[in-house]
């Protein structure tokens, strides 16, 4: 059992049943660690602001159902998806999911303790 307070590292690769390891994509690692691990909250650090509408606009909060209809309209599109996926299955565990821009200062301090925070958070 993990501590309070540590945060697990993990390479994501896994091993095939013919014994090669495998690159899996590391945000359904993250998202099945989460559920694994019953966490508060799942954070997906990227290289965008977050997940954004059909207007171009970021999306500070999106559900479940939203989620699905920007996914078919086309709006969630490429590297997205995976992420997106990734935060509705943490939320069998979770909270709330965080798609946020790691490259901005303070993102995860400015997402988790501002009421609107800089990114996107999931929830159901």
């Amino acid at each position: 059992m993990l501590d309070q307070g540590r945060i697990p590292v993990m390479a994501s690769i896994g091993l095939g049943v013919d014994g090669d390891a495998y690159n899996v994509n590391a945000d359904t690692v993250a998202a099945e660690l989460a559920v694994a691990l019953k966490a508060t909250k799942l954070v997906l650090l990227t290289d965008v602001e977050g997940v954004r509408g059909d207007d171009g606009e970021l999306i500070s909060a999106l559900d479940a159902a939203a989620a699905d209809r920007l996914i078919e309209s086309g709006a969630i599109h490429g590297g997205m998806i995976p992420k997106v996926r990734a935060a509705l299955r943490a939320l069998d565990a979770v909270r709330a999911s965080h798609i946020i821009d790691g490259r901005v200062s303070h993102s995860l301090l400015l997402e988790l303790l501002t009421e609107k925070g800089v990114g996107t958070m999931v929830t159901r």
